[in-house]
This record gives structure tokens, C-alpha cells and sequence, in this order.
């Protein structure tokens, strides 16, 4: 069981919102150092390991800065999220690029940055080279197809758009070898919000056997191992959180055996999480304008689905915490909506809370990741803006809200007064 806690009490909010006004997102710095400490030190066993974590779940330089700060790298996936990282100082083999149908551009900014190139497709091993030209070091994605069950959320791996398969990862690699090509890496991702620790031990059984295998085939060198994301984030009370330090140690088992025990080369441990490590440290804040009893209760809030799209889109659960209220019995069944011309906008559904009153602080929790980062101005709604509640209990801005006139920049207004409809 998971107690969802709001760091700052319900008159510490109110007071926010007079600087600030909702909707607004907010992260938990000290929560975020704390986790980003507690994984480094489940694997201090391996000396070369490197969390790069995934800029998608929350691309604002701020908190990739603090996590620069703990040692974290980056895992960027876009030309976008590498100048991201470029900004605050992660660079080189600090960042890992993990794209699919990626344009030249894109490729060449990441070995001017030095950054591990991570290939998705066989086919892009002689786009690279015909466009950018080969690096010293290069890592391919392997997709195990139906040799490794997906989960709910990422699928049947065998259907997804990633990676090579089991055929192609020896054949890459052998083309690569013949090119020259010394440094090696591996990497797969197979797995998107799982909390059974079993599933990410079979991973790293899964990559420690290929290493040996391509090895042995091949007489390759691998110099590290990339397990990918995927752990997940308790969104429910209910749930339990990984085991951090058991997933440390079974993996550091795993590695004792399937490479130590058999005389393979030591290798690095890359890990490439994101909502684990912000997820649960980002809050979603947004006011109850309405209250609407139909067919059933509605609490309709100055936030929407644009700000947070999960529930609407995945019908994934976020907690919902009335600010003030967190002791108070949850005897009211309603819907919490937003204000999108969109029925599938709707926070929660059936979802027993305390009475609400309008005006009232509503507090969605688990929103530190693939949450502003996901927003969008469908209905020309604006971004709203993302806070930071710093160590010392401050807070400051680390993204403005958007206005109207950043809606409206890219639209030609000028000339629409000598166009002719």
C-alpha cells in the first residue's frame, strides 16, 4: 500500500496560486533526489553503471540538471531532447540516442555530441554511415519478438515498430564488426509501467545469454548492456513499488553467473528509466469551477485532458486528492472532468472523493511524467505552467505558463487581410 501525499499542505497551495494560477504542474525536488539516490545505490555493485534517464517523461532542462547533479545521463530519442540535454551539460556518452525513423540531421547531431548512437533497424547501419558516417561506438535495440512476452501497455513486442530481430541483431553486428567498427553496446526495451520485479530479472537473463552468444560468434567485445525502462510507478494506492534494491541484487546475481561465471568481459549496467524516477515526485493542481448533476455527478475543473492526457487517452487511473480534505470520508461518486469538447476528457470515473465545494484544490497525483510533457492546445488551450518545489520548501518557475500570442506566433495574421478566401 502506497500513502498518495501532497508535499505542501492545502494554505501553502492557496497561497501559490496567488503567484501562480492553476492549472499548474509541480515537482518535488527532494522526492526526486532521494529516488534518483536509492536506484544509483541498489546498483553501486556494478562501477560502471549509468542510469540515462528518459528526457520524454519530463523534458525541462531544470530537472535535468538536478538529475545531472546525481549523475544521471540522458535518454533522448528526438533532435529536440538533444539540445535539451546539450543545455545543461550532458553530453558525450552521457547521452544515449535511442530513435526510430530518424532523419540525418537528427543522427548527426548526436555523434557531434558525441552521444552513443543507438540503432533501431538493420537498415540504418548503412543509412548512418552514408549520411553521417559510422561512430566509434554503437549500440542496437533488440526486439525478441515472441521469445519475450510484452505487457499491457507496450504490447506484443513481435508488433512493435522497434528494434532488431534475434537474425538481424547477429548480422548487424557483423556488418558493423566488418566496418571496423571496435565498441559495442546492447540494449532492449520490451516493457512500459511494470511493477513485477520477475519481469526485468528475465530481461537481463535474456541479455547476459545474448552477450555470451554474440560473443562467442561473433569475437566481439561488448563493453555494456542497456536493460531499458519500463519500471513502473504505483498509481494506485493498492499497489506496491518495485523493490529497488531486490531488483539490484537479483540482477547483480544474474551478472555473477552469466558473465563473471562464464569469462565474459565485465560489462557496464545502463538502465534508461523515466516514470519511476519523476513520476510519482509531479502534481498536477488545477480549481473546481463546476459542479453538474445530471445522470450522474460531475466536478468539473480549470484543468483538462490537455494537461494531462493518461486517463483520457490510456484509461489509466491517477489519483485524486481534494487539497484540505485528505482525512475526510470519500462518500461522493463523480466524474472529475475538464472543460475539452472531448467526453474521453475525464480524470477519473465513478470515483468515490470527499464533498467537494467549488473553489475547492484539486491535486492529481503521479504527474511528473509523460504528463505536461504530453500536454497539447487542442480547443487552443494553452500549456499551463510547471513549478519546482525546491529542498529549502521555496518554489520557483521552471516553465511559464503559455499566452495567447505564443498560440498564436506561428499564424501568418498579417497577410490574412490580403488573402482572398
Amino acid at each position: 500500500m502506497v500513502a498518495k501525499k501532497i508535499p505542501m499542505s492545502r494554505e501553502e497551495l492557496e497561497s501559490l496560486t496567488e503567484r501562480f494560477p492553476t492549472p499548474f504542474h509541480i515537482y518535488d525536488e527532494k522526492g526526486i533526489r532521494e529516488n534518483a539516490r536509492r536506484l544509483q545505490a541498489a546498483f553501486a555493485w556494478n562501477p560502471g553503471f549509468k542510469e540515462y534517464y528518459a528526457v520524454k517523461a519530463a523534458p525541462n532542462p531544470y530537472l535535468l540538471k538536478i538529475l545531472k547533479s546525481e549523475g544521471f545521463g540522458s535518454d533522448c530519442s528526438s533532435f529536440g531532447e538533444l539540445l535539451l540535454s546539450d543545455e545543461v551539460g550532458i553530453t558525450g556518452e552521457n547521452i544515449i540516442f535511442t530513435s526510430n525513423d530518424t532523419p540525418a540531421y537528427e543522427y548527426q547531431k548526436a555523434k557531434d555530441l558525441g552521444a552513443i548512437i543507438n540503432l533501431d533497424d538493420i537498415s540504418h547501419i548503412q543509412y548512418l554511415e552514408d549520411h553521417v558516417g559510422l561512430p566509434e561506438l554503437v549500440c542496437c535495440r533488440y526486439n525478441p519478438g515472441a521469445l519475450k512476452a510484452g505487457n499491457a501497455i507496450i504490447g506484443h513486442p513481435e508488433e512493435a515498430k522497434y528494434g532488431f530481430t534475434r537474425e538481424q541483431l547477429f548480422e548487424g553486428y557483423r556488418i558493423l564488426r566488418d566496418k571496423g567498427i571496435k565498441r559495442f553496446g546492447l540494449h532492449t526495451m520490451v516493457a512500459s509501467n511494470e511493477l513485477e520485479i520477475t519481469y526485468f530479472l528475465e530481461t537481463a537473463h535474456m541479455l547476459f545469454e545474448l552477450v555470451g552468444e554474440l560473443s562467442a560468434e561473433l569475437g566481439i567485445e561488448f563493453e555494456f548492456v542497456n536493460l531499458g525502462g519500463g519500471i513502473g510507478i504505483p498509481y494506485k494506492p493498492e499497489e506496491e513499488a518495485v523493490d529497488l534494491e531486490a531488483l539490484g541484487e537479483g540482477v547483480r546475481k544474474l551478472y555473477e553467473e552469466q558473465i563473471i561465471g562464464k569469462g565474459i568481459k565485465s560489462l557496464d549496467i545502463r538502465l534508461e528509466c523515466g516514470r519511476m524516477i519523476t513520476g510519482p515526485y509531479g502534481y498536477l493542481v488545477g480549481r473546481v469551477l463546476h459542479k453538474k448533476n445530471t445522470y450522474k455527478q460531475y466536478v468539473g475543473l480549470d484543468a483538462s485532458m490537455a494537461n494531462l492526457m493518461r486517463p483520457g487517452m490510456y484509461g489509466a487511473y491517477h489519483h485524486v486528492t481534494v487539497a484540505g480534505k485528505e482525512d475526510a470520508t470519500c462518500d461522493f461518486v463523480c466524474d472529475v472532468t475538464g472543460s475539452l469538447c472531448e467526453n474521453n476528457d475525464k480524470f477519473a470515473i465513478d470515483r468515490a472523493i470527499p464533498q467537494v465545494d467549488i473553489g475547492d484544490l484539486v491535486v492529481i497525483h503521479d504527474a511528473g511524467a509523460h504528463g505536461h510533457s504530453m500536454g497539447f492546445n487542442y480547443n487552443a488551450k494553452l500549456r499551463s505552467a510547471e513549478l519546482l518545489l525546491r529542498e529549502d520548501g521555496s518554489v520557483v518557475q521552471i516553465r511559464r505558463g503559455e499566452t495567447i500570442e505564443d498560440h498564436f506566433a506561428t499564424l501568418d495574421l498579417a497577410g490574412l487581410e490580403s488573402f482572398h478566401a
